[in-house]
């Protein structure tokens, strides 16, 4: 089992940057069989959960979505167990719920796929003003 929590959400305006957390806990990526994706979604009002970032525990690799291409940056920690979203330049359109969650597999050309991810955080608000 693996938990997620994830912090950092807030009411900031356009332009400013955040940074969110998402700590890990139980079967982490130091112990055999654990999750190796790590990703972040984000859910706006009315729409869709969609792909935000991804990375992977062991190597560092990430993917990012083309929609946040150049403004967001994912990283880990693995010391702390704790993966990171920095957003930069925020805009309006990037208010949602932003979730963490994990999946065994880091394959880039899966890590969009809501169903196979096997751990999810309950969800940080992010709001930004115009």
């Amino acid at each position: 089992q693996v938990q997620l929590v994830e912090s950092g959400g807030g009411l900031v305006q356009a332009g400013d940057s955040l940074r969110l957390s998402c700590a890990a806990s139980g079967r982490t990526f130091s112990n055999y069989g654990a999750p190796d994706g790590m990703s972040w979604f984000r859910q706006a009002p009315g729409k869709e959960r969609e792909f935000v970032a991804a990375i992977s525990w062991r190597r560092g690799n990430t993917y990012i979505a083309d929609s946040v291409k150049g403004r967001f940056t994912c990283s880990r920690d693995n010391a702390r167990n704790t993966v990171y979203l920095q957003m930069n330049s925020l805009k309006p359109e990037d208010t949602a719920v932003y979730y963490c969650a994990a999946k065994v597999l880091f394959m880039p050309q899966t890590m969009a796929d809501m169903s196979r991810y096997d751990y999810w955080g309950q969800g940080t608000q992010v709001t930004v003003s115009s």
